[in-house]
């Protein structure tokens, strides 16, 4: 398994200011420690299946910042074809998920697959962890891991999009997963009990650095949990190492993370 986490995440999606950046960092907060396994757990875990999923999802849910279309969902009402045979059905049933499910007929069969009510509850489809889940049932439903194993981007999007709109933006996510893909190959570390660790530095985010502030704090020197590894956190880093007699370079691999027991 390649270890994914809101770090990678952030690495490939566009950064945002105020109320975006704010939506942005809930949903990767939310997605971001059960990232790798829910991926794992539909066979995305190759470079070139993480690289493709990464690429298509960033721009389906506009750089992680929603979980919903934008849209009232009022021009579903009526489609038959959706299974939207009630009224108010269009605006209920609207696209949700990082890769949206729309219509009354796909929240009740994706919601099954899931072992979730989504017919009766559609807004739990609009859940960071859900909406990852919906977005991998649907790219198992399209065997689109066969052309991002051929890496062929134009195949991938014709099976996410229907066709090729945004195809250019879904090619520079796509690079930009390889190349954060690339960057993390260099960057894990592995334990001698053959688990992964990270390094952590400034500007890391996600689940990781959670862990690692929790550490921190048991070993007498806290910072907020915040799951960001800002200059409070790096301090601490800094503290600690030197305080273990380490190197004082503020930056978390094999060594600092042995010395906090992690």
């Amino acid at each position: 398994m390649i270890p994914v986490d809101g770090d990678f995440i952030f690495a490939v999606a566009p950064r945002f200011s105020g109320d975006k950046a704010d939506a942005q960092r809930r949903i990767v907060g939310a997605i971001s420690g059960q990232f790798s396994e829910i991926l794992e757990s539909y066979n995305i875990s190759t470079f070139l299946r993480i690289a493709h999923f990464m690429g298509q999802v960033t721009h389906e849910c506009a750089g992680f910042r929603t979980t919903e279309e934008f849209a009232s969902g009022a021009a579903y009402e009526g489609r038959q074809d959706l299974g939207n045979i009630h009224p108010g059905d269009g605006k209920r049933y609207k696209g949700r998920g990082l890769m949206q499910l729309t219509g009354r007929d796909n929240y009740r069969r994706i919601g099954g697959k899931l072992g979730l009510d989504l017919e009766g509850n559609p807004e739990q489809a609009g859940e960071p962890l859900t909406s990852l889940k919906i977005a991998c049932e649907f790219w198992k439903s399209r065997s689109i891991n066969d052309p991002s194993d051929r890496d062929d981007l134009e195949a991938v999007t014709r099976l996410v999009n229907g066709g090729l709109n945004g195809l250019e933006d879904r090619r520079q996510y796509l690079r930009k997963a390889k190349e954060a893909l690339r960057a993390r190959q260099g960057l894990i570390v592995a334990s001698q009990q053959g688990g992964a660790r990270p390094v952590l530095r400034r500007g890391s985010f996600g689940a990781s650095v959670a862990e690692l502030q929790r550490l921190l704090a048991g070993a007498g020197f806290p910072t907020a949990i915040d799951w960001d590894f800002g200059p409070a956190t790096e301090l601490a880093v800094l503290m600690f190492q030197r305080a273990t007699g380490l190197e004082d370079d503020g930056i978390v691999g094999k060594d600092t993370w042995e010395a906090l027991g992690g």
